[in-house]
């Protein structure tokens, strides 16, 4: 069966208030977009393993790595969506900029590539239950990331 409309509108829309919350550092709204048990795998920036998180542990990582910088900006875009009754997929483009003043290199980093999430109609409605970042290109200073989470 195909997604409808509604459906589709409200699955992007999900996917945004991830970024959206992420930026503005509304903590507890971004909670709220993930379902209960949630699928992580941001290994082509990382590498490592995919996790399996809480939102509340999701929560307390991106804090951590996000919280940091002055700003951070997520942009997700050409969203294709596909999926059945109560699954979905949601594939988006992204660009993700970090800002922090240093006086020894750049002040920002700015990340772009893909996003995958795997979504699930809950009574609350959609929540993303799986996060894939696939990163294909970078620009600026990496070394931010460390410095924003030593903040």
């Amino acid at each position: 069966m195909a997604i409808s409309t509604r459906d589709h509108l409200d699955i992007v829309a999900t996917c945004t208030r991830m970024a959206w919350h992420a930026d503005r550092r509304e903590w507890d709204e971004l909670a709220d977009v993930f379902a209960d048990e949630v699928l992580v795998d941001y290994t082509s920036l990382n590498g490592g393993e995919p996790a399996v998180l809480a939102p509340a542990d999701i929560v307390t990582a991106w804090t951590a790595a996000l919280g940091g910088f002055d700003a951070t900006q997520h942009l997700l875009t050409n969203h294709l969506v596909s999926g059945g009754d109560d699954e979905a997929v949601c594939t988006a483009a992204f660009q993700a900029s970090h800002h922090l003043s240093d006086p020894l290199g750049s002040s920002a980093w700015v990340l772009g590539g893909t996003y995958r999430f795997d979504l699930v109609r809950t009574g609350a409605g959609w929540r993303i239950r799986g996060v894939v970042m696939t990163a294909t290109w970078a620009t600026g200073n990496k070394d931010l990331l460390a410095k924003a989470a030593a903040r």
